[in-house]
């Protein structure tokens, strides 16, 4: 892939031959002359401790970078969809007595 093909935000399939072992698909977060900055966004699970220790970011060159098939980026895109509910928990007599007192 060219500098000219890349740009912010693009979603793309890459390979690392240093730090992980398969291919994985990242978010394009940074340009630089050579290569790119990705946000690690989907991987393979023998890849999972390597990813965490990068902080799910890489620097990938340009050579090792593709765009990601439409099949893949429908599953990514489904996986960003999911439901997430977010409830708000009442607090207890005891824990509205502690936080009154604290305030004084």
């Amino acid at each position: 892939m060219k500098k000219a093909d890349v740009k912010a935000d693009d979603i793309l399939s890459a390979k690392s031959d240093e730090e992980l072992t398969k291919p994985f698909v990242g978010k394009v977060e940074k340009i630089y002359e050579n290569s790119v900055l990705l946000k690690i966004i989907d991987y393979d699970k023998a890849d999972k401790t390597a990813v965490s220790d990068l902080n799910q970011k890489i620097v990938v060159n340009f050579k090792n970078l593709k765009t990601v098939s439409k099949k893949k980026m429908k599953e990514i895109q489904a996986l960003a969809k999911s439901d997430v509910k977010v409830e708000k928990i009442k607090k207890s007599a005891t824990e509205k007595a502690t936080t009154d007192t604290s305030k004084e």
